[in-house]
């Protein structure tokens, strides 16, 4: 009789633990998985899924602009944003039956319920208990909220996917990715728009040249960002909500959204009880194989706090897969990971910033700003910004950058340059495909002077 119920018991049905629990039970393990929401976890349910189809159709307003400049003479459009919410969630319904199938023809148990580890081998959910040889902890985050006075009159990026009405004029409180990406969609559906960060400047962490290329092409658009400012208090005023700034000034919206971050979901599981190591973020602890502090108990995902992007949770759990069972001990890496920002115009970088690069000694940087070939019809006044940064003494690629249309398209296909470490000569002597935007980086010859080694 086996020692437990189970080889592998996951907590949380998101990307990364369907991954894991699905690929496990390929190997021949016995795998259950538990989840308390919706098997699909937040890319697919309430983030990156949802949010490029509402950037998808706030997208059309440009395009039936544009299309003027190419002859067409199209009548005056009407948009109906419950339709399109109606239309999201038909496709969020769709994905989930997907991932419901995926896991039960790799024969693993799902278990609706909330889990919480009792110890090293045992999981509670709504009362009854699963022993398993390991757990894997795949929770995920959640977004987090400062403890403003009347906080509770703001929603999140989850309710913002649902709304039942487009508002008027929205207050989104944040710099990050997310809050970048909600200023272009409610912008391009006409709502009047206020981001309000604490920064000198949007999305701290990117390249330089990035935040201050996107910032200056959301401003053209029309959205008002407030640099520099603290919001003190949130107060619901004559239907509307005003924002009282730490210097006093106000800004008055009809709605307000917080998108200042996301936690790790680690409280009320039993983690610390059992010994698990959390660090100072709330996230799991764990080493190169996902391992936590408890032998038996594993975590991957944005619940430790690693590098948190959906194609990461995947991959991370594929290794665990391969480490528990497989018989192939894989460790996760996390050097020239690709990333996007489906803001208006979009971002898409892999590798190294410039102030990155510059910390580890000389290097070469390349940038070009030009109008798309689109817009040569349009008169639409949007640029596209290209940089590359490579390592001056062994010529290597180390970082490459874009902002304007397409650019998570063509910094995929860079990653892979870069990974296969690629030097800037390797991108000289290739040809371009021309006429395309992507051409540019094989053409890109003069350097502008890089930041010198710290």
């Amino acid at each position: 009789m086996a020692r437990y119920d189970y080889d592998l018991v996951t907590i949380g049905a998101g990307s990364g633990g369907v991954r894991a629990s699905r690929r496990s039970a390929n190997f021949g393990a016995r795998v259950a998985v538990i989840e308390n929401l919706r098997v699909g976890g937040t890319c697919v349910m309430r983030g990156c899924v949802p949010k490029k189809l509402l950037v998808l159709g706030s997208h059309f307003a440009e395009d039936f602009a544009d299309a003027r400049g190419y002859g067409w003479r199209p009548g005056a459009a009407a948009f109906d944003w419950a339709s399109l919410i109606t239309a999201k969630n038909k496709e969020l319904d769709r994905l989930e039956t997907v991932y419901h199938r995926i896991l039960r023809e790799a024969g693993v148990t799902e278990i609706a319920g909330t889990g919480r580890i009792a110890d090293a081998h045992t999981v509670e959910v709504d009362g009854k208990r699963l022993t398993a040889a390991n757990i894997l902890v795949a929770t995920g985050g959640w977004p987090s909220k400062p403890d403003v006075p009347g906080i509770k009159h703001t929603i999140s990026s989850n309710e913002a996917l649902d709304l039942p009405a487009l508002p008027k004029r929205i207050a989104i409180v944040g710099g990050g990715y997310i809050a970048v990406e909600f200023a272009g969609i409610f912008n391009s559906f006409g709502a009047e728009v206020t981001e309000i960060i604490r920064a000198p400047n949007i999305l701290r962490g990117f390249d330089e040249d990035v935040r201050e290329t996107l910032a200056h092409e959301m401003e053209k658009k029309g959205i008002r960002i407030r640099r520099d400012c603290v919001v003190r208090s949130i107060e619901r005023k004559n239907g509307a909500f005003s924002l009282r700034f730490a210097m006093g000034e106000e800004v008055e919206a009809d709605l307000v959204m917080y998108a200042t971050g996301r936690a790790p979901n680690t409280r009320d599981i039993g983690l610390k009880e059992v010994g698990v190591k959390i660090d100072n973020k709330g996230a799991v602890a764990v080493d190169e194989y996902s391992r936590s502090s408890v032998e038996s108990i594993w975590a991957i995902g944005d619940v430790t706090e690693r590098k948190n992007l959906t194609p990461v949770a995947i991959a991370e759990g594929e290794a665990l897969a391969r480490t528990l069972f497989g018989k192939q001990p894989t460790a996760m890496r996390y050097d020239n990971v690709a990333s996007a920002v489906f803001s208006q115009p979009p971002i898409g970088t892999v590798g190294l910033s410039e102030e990155q690069a510059a910390r580890n000694g000389a290097i070469d940087v390349y940038v070009s700003r030009f109008t798309p070939m689109k817009h040569a019809l349009t008169g639409r006044d949007e640029k596209t910004m290209m940089k590359l940064v490579v390592d001056a003494k062994t010529d290597r690629v180390v970082g490459c950058h874009m902002v304007g249309a397409d650019a998570p398209e063509i910094i995929q296909g860079l990653a892979i340059a870069l990974k296969c470490g690629a030097s800037k000569a390797a991108f000289d002597a290739t040809v371009g495909i021309h006429p395309t935007a992507a051409e540019e980086f094989v053409t890109l010859r003069e350097k502008r002077p890089g930041k010198p080694a710290a």
